[in-house]
């Protein structure tokens, strides 16, 4: 009896030394971290006392060029802990807010294992957890590989989950919607819906992974702060419901090179009882660096078209020529025959500008304006790519000095052709010619099979290349939007001319294959989570034969539901993506696209449900306009709309453009009413949404009362 009790008594001395806790400021959130007997690190989550994270393992397995594998899972123990908190303000260069609260509490907890040290540093927000492994320098751990990440999330229930598949090289799908523990079985489905060229070797999800429980918690997963360090994707064990690390490997199969001093991306949980807290959210940007640069004078929200959509939709095409010995790489462009439907010409990116003028749009976007586009799909084509020599029938000079006299720009088209090393040798010369000739943005893509080849688009070389690019088109005073890159991760925090990212299914598959209502609804709880997506919204037309008879698709969407997107799904780089001629058609409803701001001072979340609805409030940066937008899935429904956020005594006229009441995404979808009232702070507004529908409003406020002379008050 003595013996047991003094075995119990050690065991109670081991726990309480080795088991720290951390609450959040305002104490819903509880973290307690661990080393068991065997010296295994291992944390737990829990929010108002229901269970977010089960006790989970933290750790690496690593490779050291001498030793082979080092298991850093187990016999740590712990040399220090340090607690400490902040609570401040800072302001984004531009933003969803003005203003951003960082306010945390923080423990620092200092391991060793076996003369080797690793540190875990946790963070916890009101609104979730952040975590990251640091290795100081040292002798027993100068540089290694990662064989694994063993960071573990084991779930307290079988979530409903929101996901796509742990594709290294694409986030272009459909998002599924199922209890975790039925993504095995519906892995292939989700793979066939996109139609990807890329086969998908793992059986792992993509982050941010949204979820919610039977108990009413939303739980988002995903990280912040990802620099030279791989992806992190998560398996899915769905026997035991428990998620872990999956990084995307490099060319050799490793998981990552890290170099001490470093340290890993922060892991992030956010959670919550209420959905519309996990939109509002800026963890994931207040775990990433300041801003990098002293001068941020020269980025500026931009709203833009382009010639863009008519090559979708069979108007136009990319390339110049179809002449067969140019695919056979000779560059003699003068002597080769035009076919006739190239886009990217002069006089029809003139036609562009003058709409740009004319509507008060800052940039027009040109695709296909340079060589390479004529090797498309054939064996060459991704080192043929040149950014500094256009097509005969682009004249650069031309078009700089007519965009200059129009007051507006033409924003450049990077198209790598996934040749990310031929990018790089040419990409001082591109950004050169840019600043020649007055582009001071860049549009980047990555469509194909990354080269060299073996790295993957998510791999640690490629998220090193994505931040290589902003950061060299900043010493230019360029601004960068990437498409086919990395999910973000915060990073315009850090790099603000980094305005926006495409990274996920957008707007060009509503042309090529369609997208369900619901899409656009889960988008902003997943992939949303980590910083603005350039969707290219605005589409107008949305039955495809109205462009090009041959194609029978149509948008999954109201017109009046393209036009909510611009406040519902965020982004300082918002494209008017239809053509000129649809808007001039539609001209009553292009005039919210003209009005509705990309800068912000405020945001209000006010209903929210991943995959059925969101409504959203948005204040003008440094004006007193208001524009809200409200989207629903397949399901008509009715939003709720309440103007509490106001300023008191005020009216503001509101322009509401409503689905009509006949109006439907499948049958219907162009039918829609606008209308005018007077509101105030106090005012309610019940507004029908049409199934794939949704309303766009502008708040604007009356200056006088014969502004309101005969309008309705609500």
């Amino acid at each position: 009896m003595r013996t047991i009790i003094l075995t119990l008594c050690i065991c109670f001395v081991r726990l309480s030394v080795s088991a720290q806790t951390l609450n959040s400021p305002d104490g819903n959130l509880n973290l307690v971290f661990n080393i068991d007997q065997q010296g295994i690190p291992t944390y737990k989550l829990n929010y108002k006392g229901k269970e977010v994270i089960k006790p989970s393992k933290l750790g690496f397995e690593i490779i050291l060029s001498k030793l082979g594998v080092i298991d850093l899972t187990k016999g740590f123990t712990i040399v220090n802990t340090t607690y400490s908190s902040e609570d401040t303000i800072w302001e984004p260069v531009w933003g969803e807010q003005k203003e951003i609260r960082n306010n945390y509490k923080e423990i620092l907890i200092e391991l060793a294992n076996d003369g080797r040290l690793m540190n875990i540093r946790f963070r916890l927000f009101n609104d979730g957890l952040g975590f990251r492994y640091e290795f100081n320098k040292q002798e027993k751990l100068y540089d290694f590989i990662v064989k694994e990440e063993i960071t573990e999330f084991n779930l307290a229930g079988d979530h409903k989950a929101f996901w796509i598949p742990g594709d290294y090289e694409t986030n272009e799908y459909v998002y599924m919607t199922t209890k975790v523990s039925e993504i095995a079985t519906n892995r292939e489905k989700a793979i066939k819906r996109i139609k990807t060229q890329w086969p998908i070797e793992n059986t792992a999800v993509q982050t941010p992974f949204m979820m919610k429980s039977d108990d009413g918690l939303y739980i988002n997963i995903h990280e912040a702060a990802l620099v030279d360090y791989p992806a992190m994707h998560l398996n899915v064990d769905v026997d035991n419901l428990k998620l872990s690390s999956h990084l995307v490997p490099d060319t050799w199969g490793g998981r990552g090179d890290v170099s001490t001093p470093g340290k890993t991306p922060w892991r992030t949980i956010i959670v919550s009882d209420d959905a519309r807290n996990i939109l509002a959210s800026k963890l994931i940007l207040n775990l990433n660096d300041p801003c990098t640069f002293k001068d941020v004078s020269w980025i500026k929200p931009t709203k833009y078209i382009g010639v863009w959509w008519e090559m979708f939709v069979g108007k136009g095409t990319w390339n110049y020529t179809d002449d067969s010995h140019i695919k056979l790489g000779k560059t003699d462009f003068t002597k080769a025959k035009p076919n006739g439907t190239h886009s990217a010409n002069t006089e029809n990116v003139k036609r562009y500008i003058d709409f740009a003028s004319k509507h008060g749009f800052d940039q027009v976007l040109v695709e296909g304006w340079n060589i390479g586009w004529e090797n498309w799909g054939g064996k060459v084509r991704a080192n043929f790519f040149d950014f500094v020599t256009p097509y005969p029938d682009f004249d650069v000079k031309e078009l700089q000095h007519y965009a200059a006299n129009k007051g507006v720009k033409i924003m450049m088209h990077h198209e790598t052709g996934a040749s990310v090393a031929n990018y790089e040798r040419k990409l001082y010369d591109a950004f050169q010619f840019m600043t020649d000739n007055g582009y001071n943005a860049v549009k980047t893509g990555y469509v194909g099979w990354i080269k060299p080849k073996g790295e993957h688009h998510d791999g640690q070389w490629m998220v090193n290349h994505y931040i290589h690019v902003a950061n060299t088109a900043a010493k230019y005073k360029i601004m960068v939007n990437s498409h086919e890159a990395v999910r973000p991760t915060g990073l315009h925090r850090t790099y603000p001319n980094w305005l926006a990212q495409e990274s996920a299914r957008g707007t060009e598959f509503e042309a090529m294959v369609g997208m369900p209502p619901e899409h656009t609804t889960i988008l902003p709880f997943t992939r949303l989570m980590g910083g603005p997506m350039d969707y290219t919204p605005g589409i107008l037309q949305t039955i495809f034969s109205y462009y090009n008879p041959k194609k029978t698709k149509q948008a999954g969407t109201t017109l009046v539901k393209q036009l909510a997107y611009y406040v519902t799904i965020y982004s300082p780089l918002q494209m008017a993506a239809d053509l000129p001629e649809t808007y001039d058609r539609f001209a009553d409803a292009f005039q919210f696209i003209k009005d509705v701001a990309v800068d912000w001072d405020d945001t209000y979340i006010l209903e929210a449900e991943p995959g059925d609805y969101i409504t959203i409030a948005r204040k003008a940066k440094n004006k007193n306009e208001w524009f809200i937008g409200a989207i629903t899935d397949e399901n008509a429904r009715t939003a709720n709309i309440k103007f509490g956020y106001l300023p008191a005594e005020k009216q503001y006229i509101a322009t509401i453009y409503e689905d009509s009441k006949t109006a439907h995404w499948q049958t219907n979808p162009m039918s829609y009413n606008i209308r005018k009232v007077v509101i105030t702070n106090k005012s309610e507004l019940k507004q029908y949404l049409a199934p794939g529908g949704g309303v766009a409003i502008s708040l604007k406020a009356a200056s006088n009362k014969s502004e309101t002379k005969g309008l309705k008050k609500l």
